[in-house]
């Protein structure tokens, strides 16, 4: 075989740079008196120059070469248009002034300068307290109002980083779930179909199990009468049970039994949740249907039923906590609807929630399942104070980051189960705020009765989006899944002392498998490795002002 030689002719590069340069201070005289004469010579270097770049291009085609252009020019990546730019400068990113604001979607200003950005209460109307004619109200007032406190106690906001595994599941996070008796279990899911059980109490007793689903596990429920078997949906178009002990599934139903179709006939499943006095499993697709299955039988019973416009994904299920034949349903059609589970069929909702986007997530408040809560890629908070009220039009709108233009679990903004007034949500954020020279995205807590911004809490070493949070139903404990890794929050330890090293148990997992190289790096825009670990293990050099954090390295 002949040796391989290098090629010793290359292809002509040609450099545009920008005409208009910014003259020096000394120059600025002459160049007012010359400016007449300046235009004529432009006029004829310019045709010079197009005549030139003509000649090479042509004698380049000739020689089967064509010219490479590199373009010194300042283009802005959102509007294509030359003279300006958008984008991040360092860890602050610069808007485009030919758009309106990413934060609030409207006209006038840019999002550095939103005013939703410097106060997330700016334009909210806080809660009033009136009483209503409406019997059902009435009812509500007298028998669950009195187990729900008046005057808001002391939020607690875990704020600082306990204990994390690093690199956890192989893919992104999509779903987090607390155990509903053992305190320190919880449960992932990721987008591969895998499932995670963390004992987060011993940290280092965790297990995945990689056999359940073939691909995005999206929701999943405890059995109320078993808690040691879980349901899963997934976008394989199954429903599973798993036994958390031996890691056994059982496919409760498959809507995909003849495999790949096509995208046309492919069905998804999204949405879940439990109806524990029915016994039944409640799903729906990404075709507008609701399925129900049966826990006793495992089985699917009766036929689907449409609830959202047809075609359209149903993204979110939530069945009420005091009335559980009180369904909310939100989907793709911009519209999150209540239904009344004993007279189910097409059209018979008892109302509709109109959104102007996507409608990512929608819940019942935890305790007296009268508000709603949802979440729309509008970046907009709706929450409705009573079911039995007006609910036309929204009690409140909050403006907060998280409409998204990467691939990413959508936001979803969740009550903290444990709050005994009904007013606090935890949310990710995507827009990064600069500290200390990084971007960070922070997580939110948002007292929804106002709109204020009650915390945002953040750890300088993680620099990766987190979308998926879940507060714990009986401790003072955050999960977040941000990336690959699961980081659970404590509040501070006021007691502690300021001088005393801060260390966190932090376990950082290896992956035997290689990664497969792809064309444009990972699916995910964040499915990345977290930038603060290398493949070892070990901790890049960081600012002295970051907490430090005590690695363990194990293999999964």
């Amino acid at each position: 075989m002949a040796p391989q030689t290098r090629r010793l002719t290359f292809p002509k590069v040609v450099i545009e740079r920008e005409t208009d340069s910014e003259p020096s201070s000394s120059d600025e005289e002459e160049e007012e008196e010359e400016v007449e004469e300046e235009e004529e010579e432009k006029v004829v270097e310019n045709k010079n120059v197009d005549e030139e770049r003509m000649e090479e291009s042509l004698e380049a085609k000739k020689k089967g070469k064509a010219p490479i252009t590199i373009s010194l020019k300042k283009v802005c990546k959102v509007c294509k248009k030359a003279g300006h730019e958008a984008g991040f400068k360092g860890a602050t990113y610069i808007d485009c002034p030919m758009k309106p604001c990413f934060l609030c979607k409207m006209p006038g200003h840019t999002t550095m300068a939103c005013p939703h950005r410097v106060a997330t209460e700016h334009g909210v109307i806080p809660a009033p307290h009136r009483n209503t004619l409406n019997p059902l109200a009435y009812v509500f007032e007298r028998q669950i109002r009195p187990d729900i406190l008046r005057i808001k106690p002391a939020f607690v906001i875990p704020d600082q980083v306990n204990c994390a595994v690093i690199r956890y599941h192989s893919r992104r996070i999509t779903c987090l779930e607390f155990h509903p008796t053992n305190n320190n279990l919880l449960l992932s899911g990721d987008k591969k179909g895998q499932v995670g059980v963390w004992d987060f109490g011993k940290v280092y007793e965790k297990m995945v199990y990689g056999n359940i689903h073939s691909c995005i596990v999206n929701n999943m429920r405890f059995n109320p009468t078993n808690h040691d078997s879980v349901y899963a949906a997934s976008s394989d178009g199954t429903i599973s049970c798993t036994d958390l002990e031996t890691g056994i599934s059982l496919s409760l139903m498959n809507l995909n039994p003849d495999g790949w179709q096509g995208p046309s006939s492919w069905r998804m499943l999204y949405g879940m949740d439990m109806n524990s006095e029915k016994g039944l499993v409640l799903v729906a697709d990404n075709f507008g249907f609701l399925y129900l299955v049966d826990t006793r039988s495992n089985n699917k019973i009766g036929e689907p039923i449409l609830i959202h416009k047809k075609g359209t994904k149903v993204v979110g299920l939530h069945c009420n906590p005091v009335q559980p034949d009180l369904l909310l349903s939100c989907g793709n059609d911009h519209f999150a609807r209540i239904w009344d589970m004993r007279r189910m069929e097409a059209g018979s909702s008892l109302h509709d929630l109109a959104h102007k986007r996507v409608v990512n997530s929608a819940y019942f408040s935890p305790l007296s399942g009268s508000k709603i809560l949802t979440t729309s890629i509008d970046n907009r908070l709706r929450v409705w104070d009573s079911i039995f009220g007006d609910l036309d039009s929204p009690s409140r709108e909050i403006v907060h980051s998280h409409d998204f233009n990467r691939h990413l679990t959508p936001f979803r903004a969740e009550w903290d189960p444990k709050d005994p007034s009904e007013s606090l949500a935890v949310i990710g954020r995507y827009i990064s705020e600069n500290y200390n020279g990084a971007a960070l995205h922070p997580i939110d807590f948002i007292d929804i009765s106002t709109g204020q911004l009650v915390a945002e809490v953040m750890d300088p070493n993680i620099t990766t989006i987190t979308p998926v949070n879940k507060l714990h139903p009986r401790d003072d404990v955050l999960a977040s899944g941000s990336s690959r890794s699961i980081f659970m929050w404590r509040p501070k330890e006021k007691s502690e002392p300021v001088e005393q090293k801060d260390e966190r148990k932090i376990v950082v997992c290896d992956r035997t498998e290689k990664k497969k190289s792809r064309k444009y790096g990972d699916e995910s825009g964040d499915d990345s490795d977290d930038d603060k670990f290398t493949s070892k293990g070990k901790k890049l050099k960081s600012k002295s002002n970051k907490p430090e954090w005590k690695l363990t390295r194990c293999s999964s």
